[in-house]
């Protein structure tokens, strides 16, 4: 049988309970909003990348095509596709279709209230995640904002 003694030993008493708690719940206050903006930052990153992407395969297909770029109406195309020297899409390397593609999708957008939309237009509208103009991408996001308030569509930001 355990004497009260011997219970009294091997028991925490109810101040080391209470300080134990209290750190807990310090270490829980620092951590967890450091944990919630990790998902705002990778979506954020992921915007950037997908920028990049898009650039390069617009970048890439005017190095091929002599400075020439796609038309909004036709960008999605000329991207995902093989093309001849002239622009036209989908034929074989055979007959001279020997450029691209250059992706094989479109990235969809990771922010904002279009997330997830693949759609390309020349002006904001719905299921467009990306507007493009004269070789440029920028995001259909509005005038939502990243964690720090910068807008994702600020092309002096994100560089694009």
């Amino acid at each position: 049988m355990i004497s009260h003694k011997q219970l009294r030993k091997n028991a925490f008493s109810l101040l080391e309970v209470v300080i134990v708690v209290a750190i807990i719940a310090i270490l829980a206050a620092i951590g967890i909003p450091r944990m919630s903006r990790g998902s705002a930052g990778a979506a954020d990153s992921s915007l950037k990348a997908n920028l990049a992407i898009l650039h390069n395969a617009i970048d890439l297909y005017a190095a091929e095509h002599q400075g020439s770029v796609p038309s909004a109406a036709t960008v999605v195309d000329k991207l995902t596709s093989t093309s001849n020297a002239n622009g036209d899409t989908g034929g074989v390397a055979a007959d001279g279709y020997i450029y691209g593609p250059y992706l094989r999708k479109i990235p969809p957008l990771p922010v904002g209230t279009n997330k997830g939309n693949t759609g390309i237009a020349d002006a904001a509208g719905e299921g467009v995640g990306w507007i493009y103009s004269n070789g440029g991408f920028t995001p259909n996001t509005g005038t939502d904002v990243d964690a720090e308030g910068h807008l994702y569509n600020d092309p002096n930001y994100y560089g694009y």
